[in-house]
């Protein structure tokens, strides 16, 4: 007999709920995005993440049953992303899903959201993809793993700064770029020069897994203002734009690359899995590729913050792992 899942994710600025099967097929997923409360402010504001949260939890959920021709008497199992996150936007998911879970008397699986965006890669496969490399670069993370298995995930480094989907956004609001930063700066990006502007890429020749894009992103305003620029001053236009952009696009692909290439080398792995908002980069798809691994990237629905990934739930469930009725929602990720 098949069980039908309910998963939802409010870790960040979305809000999103998906149902799926044990059997890891996608039923559906729904995502409602907040970018148009936060633009204004430049990045996202954890108060207002939360109350939008709350207005979008219960539509998303009828959205995602109706889509999947399911009532919530037909759900098995609820999911959950409890951690890492914005603790106030987790709280809305997390109380959703125990009310959820307690009302209709069946299971709670807890499911950490960094571990999904791997398993991500695990669904669109349609295969086993386990033991790999894992890669995930996102607005709050950048971080390689050794995943030997979907919930056996081990620390192989991490920023030391900014993460590289922040980097990301920081110099798109230097560029004048708006909000999010990421995909807009990719569109500027096309039609400038990479090599036009020498920027540094910190650790890239060092045997350490770890990132910082800190350095990075002042260098980008230093080339694009100088070093004494006052604090309110234009955004450059036209070509010098597109070529900073590209030069600082083509500067963190390049230590990402890097960084993922001396992770296989060094762990002897042959696989590689990348999750994450940044993974829906076209510059950072195309070099990942021409690494010596077999690659893993799921599809641009699969990339940025949904609940469909939380199908990790299914491997927990399996095992019978199940969440206290106490579950909290957990801010930090080690």
């Amino acid at each position: 007999m098949t069980t039908h899942f309910l998963a939802l994710e409010t870790s960040c600025d979305e809000t999103a709920a998906a149902v799926f099967t044990d059997e890891l097929h996608i039923l559906s997923s729904v995502v409602a995005s907040q970018n148009d409360l936060h633009v204004r402010f430049g990045g996202v504001v954890p108060e207002i993440a939360s109350r939008a949260h709350l207005r979008n939890l219960l539509p998303v959920i009828d959205e995602a049953l109706a889509n999947a021709k399911l009532k919530l008497a037909d759900i098995g199992c609820i999911a959950v992303h409890n951690t890492p996150g914005l603790v106030g936007a987790l709280l809305m998911g997390v109380t959703a899903a125990k009310t959820l879970a307690y009302s209709l008397d069946v299971p709670l699986v807890a499911v950490n959201h960094i571990a999904s965006h791997i398993y991500a890669c695990r669904i669109a496969a349609g295969r086993d993809i386990f033991p790999c490399v894992g890669l995930v670069v996102s607005g709050g993370h950048t971080a390689l793993f050794r995943c030997d298995s979907p919930l056996s995930m081990t620390l192989l480094g991490t920023t030391r700064d900014d993460a590289a989907g922040e980097a990301f956004d920081k110099v798109g609001a230097v560029l004048g770029l708006g909000f999010p930063g990421g995909p807009a700066l990719e569109r500027e990006a096309r039609t400038g020069d990479p090599k036009a502007f020498t920027f540094p890429r910190s650790f890239l020749d060092s045997p350490q897994l770890e990132f910082s894009f800190s350095g990075l992103k002042t260098a980008v305003l230093y080339a694009c203002h100088g070093q004494n620029a006052p604090k309110m001053v234009p955004p450059p236009t036209d070509q010098k734009r597109a070529d900073l952009a590209a030069s600082f696009q083509e500067a963190v692909v390049d230590v990402l690359v890097g960084k993922c290439r001396q992770a296989l080398q060094q762990t002897g792995l042959k696989r590689l899995a990348v999750g994450g908002g940044v993974s829906a980069n076209q510059r950072l798809r195309e070099k990942l590729l021409t690494l010596d691994a077999e690659v893993f990237i799921p599809p641009m629905n699969l990339c940025t913050d949904n609940a469909a990934m939380a199908a990790l739930a299914v491997e927990k469930w399996k095992l019978g792992d199940f969440a206290p009725p106490e579950l909290d929602a957990q801010p930090n990720f080690l």
